[in-house]
């Protein structure tokens, strides 16, 4: 009888354990053996570790669940609880994400940092109404342009059939309404649709260019950075707020102090992808600055568009009054003493 109830208890003590931990199912399109997985893979070992085995994070890389609209779809539905995504689908959750994405808004990071200071607590409250918990931001690198055949100015981009992220109705219709035309499609689609003619041109970080091997078929590339591809890790609220207190304070510092790392190691590694791929016939154009004009002077005239259609008015007129704060910045340092 002692030995019946002592394993009782034993099963009683186990099962009380095993209920405590919670495992969070994260997906990302960022495929194995990329340093944005790596940087996942040890996020989830110093949870672990951190939290005495209570907190699991099980990764499910490269879109097999789908594109990142997909992910926070399941995210509400419950199959999954967090996810490593872009802007692309962090805008889904909060639009006013997509003002990090304008066009031509930054011209290095030191731009990007002054930005994000000024802006993420406003974004994450954001993103906290909206049911998810930001853990960490981090860049992906610069946007920059992916062609099958060279391309110098903005316009030489009419009559060619660029990639839009299917689902992405805002960017589609901008693109459109300017003359241009885009071809929405899902992110696993994208070689066959390089490699048969259905899009000829696609704006992303040469990282992805070289890991996906889109510049095999779009083997010229134009060196302006279009924009910046930031990303971030958010969870789902509902699993975030049962997770005890002094666990969320560690997995935060933690998942911060990642992506700092993160961002030190591979700000700059685009231009290491860069070398490699030219290596392989990649052709690259140097833009002049008379060229770089061009296209911002060509933007400018986007602005009506952007404004109330891409991204609300109110955060619009945010970005651009801190962006020009920072040019005022910048033109004061540069005064000889």
């Amino acid at each position: 009888m002692k030995l019946l109830i002592h394993i009782i208890c034993c099963v009683l003590v186990v099962s009380q354990l095993s209920a405590k931990k919670t495992i969070i199912k994260l997906a990302t399109l960022v495929p194995e053996g990329t340093d944005w997985y790596g940087m996942l893979v040890e996020m989830g070992q110093r949870w672990k570790e951190a939290t005495d085995g209570q907190i699991i994070l099980r990764i499910y890389p490269g879109g097999i669940v789908g594109d990142e609209r997909d992910m926070i779809r399941k995210m509400r539905i419950g199959q999954i609880q967090a996810a490593a995504i872009s802007s692309e689908g962090l805008s889904e959750v909060n639009p006013a994400v997509s003002g990090f994405v304008l066009p031509l808004l930054f011209d290095d990071y030191d731009d990007v940092d002054w930005l994000r200071e000024k802006l993420s607590a406003q974004l994450e409250e954001g993103m906290r109404q909206n049911g998810f918990e930001v853990l960490l931001w981090a860049d992906v690198g610069w946007a920059k342009w992916f062609t099958t055949k060279p391309i110098v100015y903005l316009d030489d981009l009419k009559g060619m059939k660029i990639f839009t992220w299917a689902g992405d109705y805002r960017t589609q219709n901008l693109w459109e309404s300017a003359g241009f035309q885009s071809v929405p499609l899902a992110s696993i689609d994208v070689l066959s649709g390089l490699q048969t003619g259905l899009i000829d041109a696609i704006a992303t970080t040469p990282l992805y260019a070289l890991s996906q091997q889109w510049f095999s078929t779009a083997n010229y590339m134009l060196d302006i950075n279009w924009g910046l591809l930031t990303a971030g890790v958010i969870i789902d609220n509902r699993v975030w707020n049962r997770i005890p207190p002094e666990y969320q304070a560690v997995m935060k510092e933690i998942a911060h102090d990642i992506g700092l790392k993160h961002q030190a190691k591979t700000r700059y590694q685009d231009k290491e992808a860069i070398q490699i791929m030219k290596k392989y016939g990649l052709t690259v154009h140097e833009s002049t600055v008379e060229e770089k004009e061009n296209w911002k002077n060509y933007l400018e005239s986007w602005h009506g568009e952007l404004r109330g259609k891409y991204v609300t008015e109110e955060i619009f007129d945010t970005v651009i009054k801190y962006m020009s704060e920072k040019d005022s910045l910048d033109a004061t340092r540069r005064l000889p003493e």
